[in-house]
């Protein structure tokens, strides 16, 4: 998702010093105009007005960010760090305080649209910070995305990224265990699609994903290890709040048996194989008539 991200700031001219920790994802990058290679985040730090981060988890946000060597001890005063990881709330929070007392500026900047909204520029951004930054990288931020939405204070982006995955992870469900019905009663899954997708179970999952897993599409827009995460953090976050949700308690449930079966680099839609199993089913040998 990151690459593409870059892409399309870098095609609207803007100049861009980019660092990735696998070097080798970001050499596409380098052969574009004004793009530059950073060794390392604190190097990338001293060069930039904006940065902009997405990686994997929070520990790896917290290293690029806070560790010796981090992008807040090296970037210069008025400097804005626009995090797009899924992150926690808490860990937002903690960023945002320390940037202020660099005279620095923090955004919580998560996004939702997986690897087709990265690469298209549709992608749901959602902010947690103050104002006056938030304004000021805006029209950066409408390069990558469509819905770009400030929703509070410092870690209230997080927050409504972890609304986004408890809808996706229980949706899913739903999306995985009507295919499966509709396999196993005998019905053309494409039919079932025409009559469903453009009523009142429509949804972003059952239009881009059960397209894929009625083809054997288990490549991921977005791993299962990291909705494992997310799912994690939203549970852990609901426990703070003395919330108990039974419907996202089961989807991390599923999740983690799609992760014992050796899934997690699949897409979320490969949840599919993980309840197919569950009936004793195999879904990648259905045959031609269930597809």
């Amino acid at each position: 998702m990151g690459l593409s991200m870059c892409r399309h700031l870098v095609h609207a001219g803007h100049p861009m010093t980019i660092h990735s920790r696998t070097a080798a994802r970001g050499q596409p990058l380098l052969s574009e105009p004004g793009v530059e290679w950073a060794g390392s985040p604190g190097e990338l730090a001293e060069q930039s007005d904006v940065i902009f981060s997405i990686v994997g988890y929070p520990d790896d946000v917290r290293n690029i960010h806070l560790e010796t060597g981090g992008t807040i001890a090296a970037a210069r005063p008025g400097t804005i760090l626009v995090d797009m990881t899924t992150s926690s709330p808490e860990l937002a929070r903690e960023i945002y305080q320390r940037a202020r007392e660099n005279d620095l500026h923090s955004i919580d900047a998560p996004v939702s649209g997986g690897d087709t909204g990265a690469r298209n520029a549709t992608l749901s951004i959602m902010l947690g910070g103050d104002a006056e930054p938030v304004q000021k990288v805006l029209p950066l931020l409408r390069r990558m995305g469509k819905t770009i939405v400030h929703q509070g204070a410092a870690g209230c982006g997080q927050h409504t990224k972890m609304a986004n995955q408890i809808l996706i992870a229980t949706n899913m469900i739903g999306v995985c265990e009507s295919l499966l019905y509709a396999w196993r009663a005998g019905l053309d899954l494409e039919k079932v699609m025409q009559s469903v997708s453009s009523g009142a179970a429509s949804s972003w999952s059952l239009s881009n994903l059960a397209p894929r897993i009625m083809a054997g599409d288990f490549a991921p827009g977005f791993f299962v290890e990291h909705f494992v995460k997310d799912i994690g953090i939203a549970l852990s976050e609901a426990g703070r709040m003395n919330l108990n949700l039974p419907g996202l308690q089961l989807a991390r449930q599923l999740y983690l048996e799609l992760q014992n079966q050796g899934g997690s680099r699949m897409g979320t839609q490969a949840l599919q194989l993980a309840l197919a199993r569950l009936s004793g089913l195999d879904w990648e040998k259905r045959g031609a008539a269930g597809r």
